[in-house]
């Protein structure tokens, strides 16, 4: 059995936590991707809570429940700043337990931001999923006037993301277009350029990056090519890298027909790190 809870950050974002009713062998952090929420993680965090891991997820600014302009981060700073208060707050509740980060697509880029800078709290290891860490969705003129648009039309639309890419599974995209805290409009000025910037950055910073890692991602993603996983595979300093590309599968490799496969083997490596 899990027990689901709701909760909040001091910015007033909202967090939500899924906590096994046995004994708590880790906690999880999880960090989702671009228009989406924590709450599509449900099922995630359930798998997870059948291991023994407590989920700790919150909604970044402007997704889900938290408030903001729909889509616009704000900042990466920012956003970031609410994975650690998370982090904080999930260390408290579980003293004594391995943390561990598992962020997904534009997830996958705030965790790596996050990891690479001064986590307040101790992390085990992180599973990185589809993060974006590739500039190939956007063409190189959207690129190069992204952080003007970024500063004077911070919640222009700049650049349309196809649903039907996140999975192969036809009821998760109709659940994914159905659900009313997701967006489906175009991308976001502001959210764009904090993720060209944090992209252009990110092979420096990896270096810095020496904990256990998973990386994982689909064969057949059209939104975040493999090769950004690769980037990260190759670019970090961190001697445990395990790195997974599952062929044929689409954006959202938990969301596929081999989610359970998936899943298992995320909880297998954080029984291996742990």
């Amino acid at each position: 059995m899990t027990t689901h809870t709701d909760g909040h950050l001091s910015t007033g974002q909202h967090r939500q936590t899924w906590t096994p009713d046995g004994d708590v062998v880790g906690v999880v952090v999880l960090v989702h991707g671009l228009h989406e929420h924590a709450g599509r993680y449900a099922h995630v965090a359930e798998r997870l809570a059948r291991s023994g891991y407590a989920t700790w997820a919150p909604d970044h600014p402007g997704h889900g429940r938290s408030p903001g302009s729909r889509g616009n981060i704000g900042s990466l700073a920012t956003t970031v700043a609410g994975v650690d208060e998370t982090a904080q707050q999930a260390a408290a509740a579980h003293p004594g337990v391995p943390l561990f980060v598992y962020g997904h697509s534009m997830g996958g880029l705030v965790a790596a931001q996050y990891l690479t800078g001064t986590p307040s709290v101790p992390v085990r290891g992180a599973v990185l999923s589809a993060a974006a860490l590739d500039l190939a969705s956007a063409n190189p003129v959207q690129q190069k006037v992204a952080p003007l648009l970024g500063r004077l039309l911070p919640d222009l639309g700049v650049l349309t993301l196809d649903a039907d890419a996140v999975s192969r599974d036809p009821a998760v995209v109709a659940a994914y277009r159905a659900d009313p805290l997701n967006r489906m409009g175009k991308v976001r000025a502001r959210t764009g350029a904090e993720m060209i910037t944090a992209v252009a950055a990110m092979p420096a910073r990896l270096r810095r990056l020496t904990l256990p890692l998973l990386v994982v991602h689909g064969g057949a993603d059209r939104l975040v090519p493999p090769a950004a996983s690769e980037l990260v595979a190759t670019g970090t300093a961190s001697s445990d890298v395990t790195h997974t590309v599952y062929p044929g599968l689409f954006h959202e490799p938990h969301n596929e027909p081999e989610r359970e496969q998936v899943l298992d083997d995320v909880v297998g490596w954080l029984d291996a790190h742990r």
